[in-house]
């Protein structure tokens, strides 16, 4: 098989199982690396065994190049093929085939781990049908946000992948997904959002959050959420309690505030509630998603993914939201993308 396209899936089945960054690096590096080579010129290279000296080419690597050169499946991919076979949440199987598109996912240009390219390929593979990009916004300097000039040089990016038609790079299968132009925008301390309002005017998608000052006492945090969830150009309200539960990051309380009034708020705002599909976030609680239920809350089942792998997480999310009985039609991200994006521009 291409060599290429076995390095990155590889790192693609290693991200879905969450292992180790560096270990995942190690193969995306090595497909970079050989990725400008043509196929002849990478298949010579291994045969004098030149490709060892190459930056970016490890021992495993190199076995792996070795065995897809010589026509193939590397060893180490048909284990972790037969390992992903499984699925990564037991419940939620019926929601889970249900589910069109993905809301919320990063990408190199602020702090995901991948080109935008590698991200809608693995989403196509993943057989979603359309993918919101939303890096971050400038207040996230720790996440790299995206400043006004460079979100205006990303939608430039994603109106050329669309109108090409593919969204597969070098190495990676072709996914017909259309991706969404789209944002993480950060709700300010002012309740504002932190972009340009004229640019978030030519997004598709708005997923507001907050990231900073989570410890801030109840009455101030719901002033600040709400802020947020009026804004006109909001669609889905990011994890909303900022919570983490696990991982290498460590745990955080959940943000205290006036769920009632916030989900409320949602509901008359046509602001969907955010189901975080990352293990480490699970957010909302589960008795925070019966509260915007009971609030009449649309939801959206969202993948958070930094990496291609972590696409998959929407099953973690599927589980939670059928754990919960969210009906199928309360979740956007179940909607024909046609239907998605009327109801967004409606906002």
């Amino acid at each position: 098989m291409d060599a290429v396209a076995a390095l990155n899936e590889i790192a693609f089945w290693l991200e879905r199982g969450r292992a180790a960054t560096f270990k995942v690096q190690a193969f995306r590096k090595a497909a970079a690396a050989i990725s400008p080579l043509p196929a002849e010129e990478v298949a010579e290279r291994t045969r004098t065994g030149r490709l060892k000296s190459m930056k970016g080419i490890g021992d495993r690597t190199y076995q792996v190049i070795q065995q897809a050169v010589a026509g193939g499946v590397p060893d180490y991919l048909a284990d972790l093929r037969e390992k992903g076979a499984q699925p990564l949440a037991t419940g939620g199987s019926e929601l889970r085939s249900a589910l069109r598109g993905d809301l919320h996912s990063h990408s190199d240009w602020s702090d995901g781990g991948s080109p935008i390219e590698l991200m809608v390929a693995a989403a196509g593979v993943l057989g979603r049908e359309y993918l919101a990009l939303t890096d971050h916004s400038p207040n996230l300097t720790i996440a790299n946000g995206l400043s006004a000039e460079r979100l205006t040089r990303q939608l430039d990016v994603v109106a050329a992948i669309n109108a090409d038609g593919q969204a597969g790079s070098k190495g990676q299968p072709e996914g017909k997904v259309r991706l969404l132009t789209g944002i993480e925008v950060d709700i300010l301390e002012s309740g504002e959002l932190d972009q340009d309002p004229e640019l978030l005017d030519r997004l598709d998608i708005v997923v507001s959050s907050v990231h900073s000052k989570l410890r801030a006492d109840r009455k101030t945090m719901t002033r600040r959420m709400l802020g947020g969830i009026q804004a006109r150009h909001t669609n889905v309200l990011g994890h909303c309690t900022g919570r983490l539960v696990e991982g290498s990051r460590g745990t955080r309380p959940p943000s205290e505030f006036d769920a009632r009034e916030v989900f409320a708020a949602c509901a008359e705002n046509n602001v969907a509630v955010e189901i975080n599909s990352r293990p480490e976030r699970q957010d909302p609680p589960d008795p925070l998603i019966q509260l915007a239920l009971e609030a009449g809350c649309l939801f959206s089942i969202d993948s958070d993914a930094h990496a291609p792998g972590q696409l998959d997480f929407l099953q973690y999310g599927a589980e939670r939201a059928a754990r919960n009985d969210v009906p199928q039609d309360r979740i956007i991200t179940t909607w024909p993308v046609e239907r998605l994006l009327e109801w967004a521009a409606a906002k």
